[in-house]
């Protein structure tokens, strides 16, 4: 694994929003970069990150079974006891999950390690499976990159293959909030893929979602949101002013309610109890202010966070490093500090995405800090040809 300069394609920015990134600067900074990637061999992708995340991704599954049929479990994840019935349902009902992430330190030497799966709402998927391919077929026509360059990615054909599993009958509402342009450009692309499934879709705002006199679900027009994929998660669902009709709605929701279990961070530690000493685990536990964390060198995690925020780096017990944000209340868990590998002089992290439950691609975040947040440049890879 190597981070290389490269030059940039003529015109990129054009390109990006010809086929809709407008988003490849934030607040001024560059999102999507280009200048660099980073090159893999077949080995590294296969043996260091899509076995490793298809093995997780079972695992995983495992322990939600677990955590719907335990009333201690759903209680040390914070999860209301009012939407516990809805879960198990979801769950029992084996409602269909479409998509997540795992974020993994690796540099291509040792085992890729865990720092948390993205299982809800994971972010940067329209760049991993639309854009950094585009830019893989741009560079090799150009010459920047040599004929036989490949790439772990193969989301979109998983998104299209897995959204016709579905089996959709009617009208699928694809919604995200308002002023979020990110989020807005990757339900447009969900619902271009869903369209390829055969899906017909319409893109609404959460926002403007009613309900009728029976306590459902309606779009704006009227219609009943029967089926709705929402980039927008479930902690904030529960405690949304419509919460109280999610329990006896007839809304079947991507991502569906079990995948809450998942979404939070509180499995980090159980995952760890059930598995202590995998190669692709960190040590993880339950934070308790009145008791010293097993090692000295640590992270602090809300249950629930987004995007890097509200995480505390403590060294030798002493906190060193702390991002803002408004989670926490719900409580922490700590992680063995394990830091991003520096490669090239850039802090890269993995995110191997999940699909139809296939290990099927990957995109990489990096940052000059230890976190990975909301601002995080992507930088595209590539497979090089030849490499052993």
């Amino acid at each position: 694994m190597r981070r290389v300069s490269l030059d940039p394609r003529p015109g990129w920015t054009e390109i990006a929003e010809e086929n809709g990134f407008f988003f490849h600067h934030v607040d001024g900074e560059i999102y999507w970069d280009e200048s660099a990637a980073y090159s893999f061999t077949l080995e590294e992708i296969e043996a260091g990150l899509e076995e490793p995340a298809q093995e997780l991704a079972g695992m995983c599954l495992d322990l939600a079974g677990e955590i719907a049929g335990s009333e201690e479990l759903l209680t040390a994840l914070r999860i209301p006891p009012e939407f516990w019935n809805m879960l198990r349902d979801s769950w029992q009902r084996n409602e269909p999950s479409l998509y997540g992430r795992f974020d993994f330190a690796y540099d291509g030497h040792g085992p890729a390690k865990l720092y948390e799966y993205n299982a809800d709402t994971p972010t940067a998927l329209y760049e991993a499976a639309f854009f950094q391919w585009r830019w893989l077929e741009d560079c090799i026509q150009l010459g920047t990159l040599p004929e036989g360059a490949d790439q772990f990615n193969s989301i979109q054909e998983r998104l299209i293959e897995t959204f016709a599993s579905f089996q959709v009958k009617g009208l699928m509402h694809f919604a995200s909030m308002k002023d979020t342009e990110e989020d807005r450009a990757t339900v447009e692309y969900l619902m271009d893929c869903a369209a390829q499934a055969g899906i017909e879709g319409r893109q609404i705002y959460m926002e403007d979602i009613g309900v009728d006199t029976q306590g459902l679900f309606i779009d704006p027009e009227g219609a009943p949101v029967r089926r709705l994929f929402k980039l927008y998660p479930w902690e904030l669902m529960w405690k949304d002013d419509f919460a109280d009709f999610l329990p006896a709605c007839d809304t079947t929701f991507v991502e569906p309610a079990w995948k809450m279990l998942l979404s939070n961070k509180g499995i980090l530690p159980l995952l760890w109890e059930r598995h202590k000493g995998h190669p692709n685990l960190l040590p993880a536990w339950f934070h308790n202010p009145a008791k010293t964390p097993p090692v000295s060198d640590y992270v602090l995690k809300p249950l629930l966070s987004r995007e890097g925020a509200n995480i505390y780096v403590f060294k030798d017990h002493k906190q060193v490093f702390m991002t803002e944000g408004i989670y926490g209340d719900e409580g922490f868990i700590g992680q063995a500090l394990n830091p991003p590998p520096f490669v090239g002089g850039a802090g890269p992290v993995c995110g191997v995405w999940i699909v139809g439950g296939k290990s099927c691609g990957l995109g990489l975040r990096e940052d000059d800090s230890p976190i990975t947040g909301n601002l995080s440049r992507f930088v595209p890879h590539f497979i090089a040809p030849g490499r052993a």
